[in-house]
């Protein structure tokens, strides 16, 4: 399980006049410094799927960077049961799963090769990681493609390509960041498959989404963040329950 508490984190605004009309209207801007994230907090539990939701802006992409150790709180807690990930980012490192929002594939390389080279930063035997790729390729349905350079996979294969990447040496929790954009029907259906599998085998799973469906589909608990700050944080049903013409309406409560 992980649970956040109080997360914030500010970045240094070099020129302020270059801040479009709509950053500078922010009420996070304070001084010479934007607020991006300023009290985020929740929790997922082994076998749980949690949705972040929020408008563009809002802050989830920063959140979800942090838990991955790419960027460092300025305050707040994270713990992977029971490990203080913010002071021992190694072990986030080890017990997570992170899928960006870019694929960020080397493109000379196979889907193959990629996934192969994350599984010896793993430190992975030769061994396992050939196991893994083969269950990987089957349940993302890859073997098409596996063996060609990703600079010549479509979104979706680099997107498929990219989870196993994320996965390849079975974390304890996975975090993907809006995992289904630009994705056409099939391969996010794939996609949305292999969450529900993650979940059944209990890894908790953090996900950002705008598609209020696939919240519908597949989550037990929501997060919604607004300027920075965690506005809702409760169970798919509690989030259901605020308002009865949807879970669009729903979000459009917890923003006020």
């Amino acid at each position: 399980m992980i649970e956040i508490h109080q997360l914030a984190k500010k970045f240094a605004v070099e020129n302020p006049k270059k801040l479009s009309e709509q950053e500078r209207k922010d009420p996070r801007l304070k001084g010479r410094f934007f607020h991006s994230v300023q009290d985020v907090s929740f929790n997922c539990q082994n076998g749980q799927v949690l949705a972040l939701l929020g408008p563009n802006g809002a802050g989830k992409t920063t959140t979800l960077r942090i838990l991955s150790t790419a960027l460092k709180a300025d305050s707040g807690s994270v713990s992977i049961d029971g490990d203080d990930v913010l002071k021992n980012p190694l072990i986030a490192r080890q017990k997570i799963g992170f899928l960006s929002g870019t694929t960020g594939l080397y493109g000379r390389l196979t889907g193959r090769e990629n996934i192969t080279y994350f599984g010896q930063l793993h430190g992975l035997d030769a061994a396992t990681i050939a196991h893994r790729i083969e269950e990987l390729a089957q349940l993302l349905d890859m073997q098409s493609f596996l063996d060609r350079r990703s600079e010549t996979f479509s979104s979706g294969m680099k997107q498929k390509t990219a989870i196993a990447r994320a996965v390849i040496h079975q974390p304890a929790l996975v975090i993907l960041d809006e995992p289904t954009t630009g994705l056409d029907i099939m391969a996010t259906q794939t996609v949305l498959e292999f969450i529900k599998r993650l979940k059944a085998q209990g890894t908790p799973v953090i996900f950002s989404t705008h598609h209020l469906d696939e919240v519908n589909e597949l989550c037990d608990r929501v997060t919604v963040i607004n300027q920075g700050s965690s506005c809702f944080d409760g169970t798919i049903e509690q989030f259901r329950q605020l308002s009865s013409d949807g879970l669009h309406q729903s979000f459009m409560q917890t923003l006020g």
